[in-house]
């Protein structure tokens, strides 16, 4: 008798073409869906069947309530080795397997530049120009070279950042709680005395840090307050970093003079939400980690993690 593995949020429908699944359809059967489900109803009625879900990073949370929902659940494969949505211990509690994949960091590397080169030169407000016969060059932009980055977050995502921007001429700085001087001297940063002294000496302020009781929140309307107005806070990394509420108030009332957001604490973003419509944000829906190789490593080791819990063992176990 076959199992049944169920791909979720496949929202490229891609998912069946990065890996080769039909080295497991003699064993089980794979269906892939496409569309987002929020209700954790419809959710249970979807998934109750699976034995094995295969999930992207933290589109659909897995909590406790969901996963009790889910008695026939054995396998459940993350793409990326940490994933905050999931109640491992509720998952371990029930027996089910939780695994995870690799994941590379140069995707959101390259999106935080797209984010920055796009609010420095104003690339969608002059394109939108072009596109509709409006002004031809309505604005004036923003030098990299000589402009002072600011990292929060130093390691293998942010020292990719600051290199890049080395490369520009831009002055980087760094900080962290952990971070130290000699980490800083390796990547070739000056490490800033403190939080509050990196955000109001930036001219771009980017966050690569790991979501975590201690960076919960990090970014206040304190914060803010203390950047100048002609500076940009870039954040890739994860949502609740940054307090949301203040984060629009910042953008409202101009304390800052922009940002570039690829995470939101709601996802996909609520039809009314302000960052929809906010003019100094430069939005992209969660962008970072969805790289054509990515993809190809998370869904190749999806299933591989899947091809040994068939032969009675488990790969990339999470803890």
């Amino acid at each position: 008798m076959k199992l049944h593995c169920a791909i979720i949020d496949d929202y490229q429908n891609v998912a069946l073409k990065m890996a080769d699944w039909s080295s497991i359809l003699g064993s089980v059967v794979v269906d892939a869906f496409n569309e987002h489900i929020e209700n954790e109803d419809e959710l249970v009625s979807v998934l109750k069947d699976y034995e094995i879900i295969v999930i992207m990073r933290e589109r659909t949370p897995f909590g406790a309530s969901l996963l009790s929902r889910l008695p026939r659940l054995k396998l459940l494969v993350t793409t990326g080795m940490r994933n905050a949505s999931i109640d491992l211990d509720a998952a371990k509690a029930q027996g089910i397997n939780v695994c995870g994949t690799a994941s590379n960091s140069e995707p959101p590397v390259e999106l935080t530049w797209a984010l920055i080169l796009g609010l420095s030169r104003n690339v969608v407000n002059e394109h939108h120009a072009v596109r509709t016969n409006g002004p031809w060059q309505s604005s004036v932009g923003m030098d990299l070279y000589g402009k002072k980055l600011g990292l929060l977050g130093l390691g293998k995502i942010g020292s990719r950042v600051a290199r890049v921007g080395q490369a520009f001429g831009m002055e980087v700085s760094a900080w962290s709680q952990n971070l130290t001087e000699a980490n800083a001297d390796e990547v070739g940063v000056r490490l800033a005395a403190s939080k509050e002294e990196l955000l109001s000496a930036s001219d771009f302020v980017s966050i690569h840090l790991v979501l975590s009781e201690r960076t919960r929140g990090l970014i206040s309307e304190e914060e803010f307050k203390l950047m100048n107005p002609s500076s940009y806070l870039i954040n890739t990394s994860r949502a609740s970093i940054v307090d949301q509420e203040a984060l629009i108030k910042a953008l409202q009332n101009q304390w800052i003079a922009g940002a570039g957001i690829d995470v939101f604490e709601q996802e996909p973003l609520p039809l009314d939400s302000p960052f929809r419509t906010l003019p100094n944000l430069l939005t992209t829906p969660h962008l970072g980690y969805v790289s054509e190789r990515n993809y190809q490593t998370f869904y190749q080791q999806a299933l591989e993690n899947i091809l040994a819990y068939l032969k009675g063992s488990v790969l990339r176990r999470l803890d």
